[in-house]
């Protein structure tokens, strides 16, 4: 359900936003077959929108705030992480309502329901009267008085109105409409509104779009030689009766529209430059809702080491003998990275197995902005008495004046553990390590979700050592 809000969301938007400009801009031009690709670009785009992902700028991992700590005492400023953005939080609060969720698929269900109704409507008429063949195209001959309309390559004609003044030119007025596929555009929107019906944005776009299918008919009419006074005259003068509401029909626009479309003086073409606001939009609209980004890490495996093992003692092994034995297995493990050495009261060696630092697999994604960000156990207060608990600024970093800001990156993985923590800007090899092991040694966070799945997020944490 949410993936469906959110498809909701960003289509609507992009559909007012486009929607305003073309009326505020376009609308009023008279190159109208540039007008039809933007409308029908608009509609493709919106419904395209929720779906796109593409990567318009480098991902930066979430920035937690400043961590400053003194050889005294450790001065943590708050932790903030990034709340989330605007689409979800409304899409939170949508599917918080749940009345409005019943209202709004109960208007689905209507406007579907009529859709198809209308459809099954032209279905019948075509079935009931007489169908000849004339060209590409089919003409339905009706029994009762109307204007001709037109559906797909279907035109309608009133036989009793046949031999009527003016009545060829209304004939070819719907050839153009068959001609130039004007049905395919009032399926998409038919359609399109089912799911749209209640952004106010989308009925204005339909208009529009109508509209704009009458002006073009009318244009190739009046090109076809027509005279335009004769044809304003037919305008005024046809009665509306009988069409159907899904179909093309000689007087859906207002006639006050279409006569002023018709005297207007041509468009100069420098206005095509208008429809540069539509695609500066459109840039923009990707740019803040395709930001969902991700990256995958190759991480390099631990190396593998020999292991000596005396006695078992839980996650220690017991190495007994000789001390000289015992110096030199500790000489050969000293560089082990996943034993660290103990003596018990007897002199026997231990050597204790370190929890290693938790690696995600190379195909692994790794999310920058999700829906739901990760949560420490007990929110941002936990989380600095953690930190405040656990850092220390080295003795040796102190006597040798060493300070600086390290900023360290990892990943809260899909079970709430931290992973893939690695210096992203050091200072010094004593600071880094101090930095490194407090963020590995974090606790396990509530993992984040994106479209209600668990997933790995990225985070960035900058560490400042100041001595004074």
């Amino acid at each position: 359900m949410s993936n469906t809000v959110n498809f909701l969301l960003e289509s609507g938007i992009s559909l007012s936003l486009l929607a305003t400009i073309y009326v505020l801009f376009l609308r009023k031009e008279t190159f109208f077959r540039l007008n039809r690709l933007f409308l029908l670009g608009s509609l493709l785009f919106s419904v395209m929108l929720p779906f796109l992902k593409f990567r318009v700028y480098e991902p930066q991992s979430v920035m937690l705030s400043e961590i400053t700590v003194t050889p005294y005492r450790n001065v943590l400023e708050a932790v903030t992480v990034y709340g989330q953005d605007l689409s979800v939080t409304v899409e939170q609060a949508v599917l918080s309502a749940t009345m409005l969720v019943w209202i709004y698929l109960a208007g689905v269900a209507f406007f579907l329901g009529r859709f198809l109704f209308r459809i099954a409507q032209v279905v019948f008429v075509i079935h009931k009267n007489q169908v000849r063949k004339f060209d590409k195209l089919k003409l339905v001959f009706l029994d009762s008085e109307c204007a001709p309309f037109s559906f797909m390559n279907y035109v309608f004609v009133s036989s009793p109105l046949q031999n009527s003044e003016g009545y060829d030119r209304m004939m070819a007025h719907e050839m153009e409409h068959v001609k130039q596929g004007h049905s395919v555009d009032v399926l998409i929107l038919e359609l399109l509104t089912v799911f749209q019906w209640l952004n106010p944005f989308m009925w204005m776009l339909r208009r529009a779009i109508r509209e704009n299918h009458e002006f073009l008919a009318d244009q190739a009419v009046l090109r076809s030689g027509v005279n335009r006074g004769y044809y304003k005259k037919l305008l005024l003068s046809q009665f509306a009766g009988g069409q159907l509401v899904l179909t093309n029909n000689f007087n859906y626009s207002l006639i006050k529209n279409r006569i002023k479309m018709m005297s207007k003086i041509k468009s100069s073409k420098l206005a095509n430059i208008k429809v540069i606001l539509g695609l500066l939009t459109a840039v923009a609209l990707v740019i803040v809702f395709a930001c969902e980004q991700k990256e995958m890490t190759e991480v390099q495996a631990a190396p593998e080491t020999d292991e000596l093992i005396v006695t078992f003692l839980d996650d220690k092994l017991k190495i007994s003998g000789e001390t000289e034995d015992l110096e030199r297995i500790k000489s050969m493990m000293a560089g082990s990275k996943e034993f660290s050495f103990e003596t018990d009261s007897l002199g026997n060696l231990l050597l204790v197995k370190k929890e290693m630092p938790k690696t995600l697999d190379s195909e692994e994604e790794i999310f920058f902005i999700v829906e739901y960000m990760p949560e420490f156990p007990g929110g941002e207060v936990a989380l600095r008495t953690f930190i405040a608990n656990n850092i220390e600024y080295p003795a040796i970093a102190q006597e040798n004046g060493i300070q600086g800001r390290v900023y360290v990156t990892f990943v809260v993985t899909k079970d709430g553990s931290v992973a893939n923590a690695k210096i992203a800007r050091g200072v010094d090899p004593i600071l880094d390590k101090e930095a490194l092991r407090v963020v590995n040694s974090l606790p396990k966070w509530q993992p984040g979700k994106q479209r209600g799945q668990e997933v790995n997020v990225s985070y960035t944490v900058p560490i400042n050592f100041a001595l004074q």
